[in-house]
């Protein structure tokens, strides 16, 4: 088969396509065909050496949907034909980004016979971490008042997807340009980002004391602001920072309203099939939608990887081998 891989670390040149054997999958795992994955932060982060990869050389992607190719001697809930979608792949097992994948049950979902399976290879990150994050970490609730920053982000049209489908009200801020389309996704008020009076605008979007559960996908610019559009007793979970050096300006905003901040990884979930088995029921229904920006070829997975660091899109990036 042919599957990207890198042999050393460092930037987009050590990215390439071998020709090598397909993999035999394990007692645990499926063989899966790949339709498409999803192209992620992370997988760039594994390949510059920021995170260790179990082995190398190595095939990048975490995420990963296609059809059951075959499957490994002690596995009964999957069979040959089967559409899935995985996710949690590209760290201690091969990635995706290749004509077939091995990966273990624990981390992978059987979905709808009609399922998109090219948009189902972005589904595995945004879809698990907008989850454990508003459900999981969160406690979203019914009616509540739900911020979520970045709303045309792979995370972020996600997550406005589940609080809508959980019947939240729905706050987002994006660029102007996809306004139209994160409202067609769920969100009940839509703000420019960029606009000198944001915290005004989303405490009297949320049209109470404050936003009761917010989800922040860049720590560092946002989470004095976080504290200051809270409400009382509000949520705060947070799934990423560009700077890693995080902290309040005035810690008496979250003390005063006994704000409760989360951290968390995907890479944490305990077992990733289970929200992937939730994210699958919500696909099947039309509650649940991936927007694909652009596909890449094996051979353009470096292009892939830049785009995913640098250009303003809506949805996710995939590589379709």
């Amino acid at each position: 088969m042919r599957a990207v891989r890198f042999h050393t670390h460092g930037g987009l040149d050590v990215l390439q396509v071998d020709d090598i054997d397909v993999p035999e999958p394990q007692p645990d795992e499926v063989l899966v065909e790949v339709a498409a994955a999803g192209v992620n932060p992370v997988d760039t982060y594994f390949r510059d050496g920021s995170y260790q990869p179990f082995a190398m050389p190595m095939i990048p992607g975490v995420d990963v949907a296609g059809e059951v190719a075959a499957v490994g001697s002690g596995v009964t809930d999957f069979e040959v034909g089967d559409p899935v979608v995985g996710t949690g792949i590209g760290k201690d097992h091969y990635g995706g980004y290749a004509e077939f994948a091995a990966v273990p049950t624990d981390r992978l979902a059987v979905l709808p016979d009609d399922a998109d399976l090219v948009a189902a290879g972005g589904a595995g990150v945004a879809g698990v971490t907008a989850w454990r994050a508003l459900v999981d970490h969160g406690g979203m609730q019914l009616g509540e008042a739900v911020l979520i920053h970045g709303g045309s982000g792979g995370v972020g049209h996600a997550a406005v997807q589940l609080a809508d489908a959980a019947g939240a009200h729905v706050i987002t801020t994006a660029s102007p340009t996809y306004h139209d389309r994160v409202a067609e996704l769920g969100a009940d008020v839509v703000l420019d980002y960029a606009r000198d009076d944001l915290a005004e605008a989303v405490k009297d979007a949320a049209k109470g004391d404050g936003v009761d559960l917010t989800l922040d996908h860049r720590l560092d610019d946002y989470l004095q602001f976080d504290a200051d559009v809270a409400a009382t007793g509000g949520r705060v979970v947070g799934i990423g920072e560009n700077d890693p050096q995080v902290g309040f300006e005035l810690s008496s905003a979250a003390r005063g309203k006994d704000l409760q901040i989360t951290m968390m990884s995907m890479f944490n979930t305990p077992e990733l099939a289970a929200p992937l088995r939730e994210l699958a029921g919500l696909l099947g229904a039309g509650d649940f939608e991936i927007d694909v920006a652009q596909a890449y070829d094996l051979d353009e997975a470096a292009d892939a990887q830049r785009a995913v660091m640098e250009d303003s899109f809506l949805g996710k990036l995939v590589i379709t081998p």
